[in-house]
């Protein structure tokens, strides 16, 4: 009894813990020879646009590019609509 109630309680959280996951997406570039891309991440840390470049821009030169611009952050519903343009550079960095 105890176990169905705990269970009925967790249903309810699980919809807003969803919520809560945070992206970006950005622009970003390499140089000799001049690379450009559009990319989103998912974000680690708070979810707003100054955290996000901040968090952006570490990752992307661990990885030889430059953060040119975070265009915006948002939450999971708005990602799928993102997937197209990213193209490689969706969730990879």
């Amino acid at each position: 009894m105890v176990l169905g109630l705990a269970l009925g309680l967790a249903l309810p959280i699980a919809p807003a813990a969803r919520a809560a996951d945070c992206y970006a997406d950005y622009k970003a570039k390499q140089d000799a020879p001049l690379k450009l891309h559009y990319g989103v991440l998912a974000l680690n840390g708070a979810c707003t646009k100054s955290d996000a470049t901040e968090e952006a821009a570490k990752r992307l030169k661990q990885n030889g590019w430059t953060l040119l611009q975070v265009l915006s952050v948002f939450d999971a519903t708005q990602l799928d609509q993102r997937k197209t343009n990213a193209g490689p550079y969706y969730l990879r960095f």
